[in-house]
């Protein structure tokens, strides 16, 4: 028997809290499928499975916060039967070097694990499992694997795999936003492990449950009325406001002679790490702002031609597609707005590429993921990588990779309908550019008043090292271009 520690996933990460389990008491895993989904203080993460064998415990609850290295899952096989509540695994079958030792060794596992673990698999090798080639585990490094060969299976343990595959757990769960017929329902127990009668869990899906914690109902005095007794979302809305006594853990609730009411929410997560580096930023780097607003109208009739090409018929095009571009060509006049202060070593540190940031919007807080070596890519190929940019950060699948090493960073407020702001300088970076929304207003065109396509844009720059000539020379170079594309051509 094993026990899964909570792996560091990220540079530094020191907790996160597990979101979701997707394995439950009792399943039989195998290596590198989905145990559990965490947030960390980035991102939510997917954790694959080290081992091979049968859920033993699940030894951290949904919705917790744990440090790293705490054991979160203990793994083993079906002879060992379930452990008792407070128990551990032990290091009998985990060792530091390499958590996939003696796994083929276990006597006791169930048929289906053991044709799994008896099959001549070279454990330590990935494409073993069914991964892909050079794909590694959390936690284990390419230079730890050693030597590996191909892996050799029987027909059986073939046949054994693709049912392990066909039951697969389930998308993952966003607990703030998903309806009851998202995901499964919690069991209240497993055969295999009891709970005292007073400590069953009732039947119902993890958005239920977080939806009764915020009303503060008790699920335990509940009768579902879903299939098999499942608690749904409307028997948690009927009992609000009854006497049904919340549980221990529900956000505190406040009435003041108004019957006013407010609710507590923990900082945690990607909103604890953003509020915290934007404090940092804020007291350590002296931002000035510039503004300027300029005839967009130009810009706006290239994007509409862009749309009418054959190649640009399968991506999203927008204006922030040639502010993108217009931000990479300002930078080669006015490199230091894509290097760094370095306090630490009393250095500017120029940076010869451009990972470009966009700042996105998420129910779990403002992230803001980048496409490395934007420069060298076409415009057709940095639209499909601003698409597929927004669209994973509003899934909330940002991988940390994907949100560090970022040198410049452009956050669109025009989606909201906002003129413009002044936007904080994201750590790591010396500016930071603002994209208002492009509205029709009066404009002065040949002395005469005519209506175009106007917007707004703000630049914030760290003053330490880029001075306001600087600052506003790449300024007026990305409004030229955004007047004027064609202008381009002259950088």
């Amino acid at each position: 028997m094993a026990e899964f520690k909570l792996p560091d996933v990220g540079e530094g990460l020191t907790e996160a809290e597990i979101v979701t389990w997707k394995v439950k008491e009792g399943d039989t895993v195998v290596i590198n499928q989905i145990l559990v989904e965490i947030e960390t203080a980035k991102s939510l993460v997917e954790l694959p499975s080290p081992y091979a064998g049968l859920v033993q415990k699940l030894m951290v609850p949904e919705g917790e916060t744990v440090p790293v290295g705490t054991p979160i899952i203990a793994i083993g096989d079906a002879l060992d039967g379930p452990l008792p509540a407070g128990a551990h695994a032990g290091p009998a079958e985990q060792t530091e070097s390499d958590p996939y030792l003696g796994m083929a060794e276990k006597a006791g596992a169930t048929e289906a694990a053991r044709e799994v673990l008896s099959a001549d698999i070279d454990l330590s090798n990935p494409a073993a499992s069914g991964s892909a080639e050079g794909e590694s585990l959390v936690g284990r490094m390419k230079a730890d694997r050693g030597a590996t060969r191909r892996a050799r299976r029987s027909a059986a343990s073939i046949q054994t795999q693709a049912a392990f595959e066909h039951t697969g757990s389930a998308a993952p769960i966003d607990l703030d936003e998903q309806d009851e017929d998202d995901g499964p329902a919690v069991p209240a127990t497993s055969a295999a492990s009891a709970a005292p009668a007073g400590d069953v869990r009732v039947l119902a899906k993890p958005p239920v449950r977080k939806l009764a914690k915020d009303l503060g109902v008790d699920l335990r005095a509940l009768v579902g009325t879903g299939p098999n007794g499942t608690v749904t979302r409307d028997d948690v809305q009927a009992a609000q406001g009854s006497s049904v006594e919340p549980v221990e853990d529900a956000p505190a609730l406040t009435g003041g002679g108004r019957g006013e009411r407010e609710t507590r929410e923990p900082i945690k997560g990607v909103r604890k790490m953003m509020g915290q580096a934007m404090v940092d930023s804020a007291f350590s780097a002296p931002h000035v702002t510039e503004w300027v607003t300029i005839d967009a109208t130009r810009t706006m009739e290239f994007v509409e031609r862009l749309k009418g090409r054959r190649e640009f018929r399968d991506v999203r095009v927008s204006p922030l597609l040639v502010l993108a571009r217009a931000v990479m060509l300002a930078m080669r006049r006015t490199p230091e707005i894509n290097s760094w202060w370095d306090d630490a070593a009393q250095e500017v540190v120029y940076k010869h590429y451009v990972n470009l940031g966009i700042a996105a919007a998420t129910p779990r807080g403002l992230v803001v993921p980048n496409v490395k070596d934007a420069e060298q890519l076409s415009l057709l190929d940095l639209a499909g990588a601003l698409n597929d940019l927004v669209e994973v950060a509003r899934s909330g699948k940002t991988q940390p990779a994907e949100m560090s090493g970022g040198t410049f960073t452009i956050t669109n407020v025009g989606v909201f309908g906002v003129d413009s702001g002044t936007p904080i300088i994201n750590p790591g970076e010396s500016a930071i550019l603002c994209f208002g929304a492009i509205k029709p207003q009066p404009w002065v065109v040949s002395d005469e008043i005519v209506v175009r396509q106007v917007t707004t844009l703000a630049l914030s720059f760290d003053h330490r090292h880029v001075d306001g000539e600087k600052g506003s020379r790449f300024l007026s170079d990305v409004a030229g271009i955004l007047e004027d594309p064609a202008s381009a051509l002259l950088f």
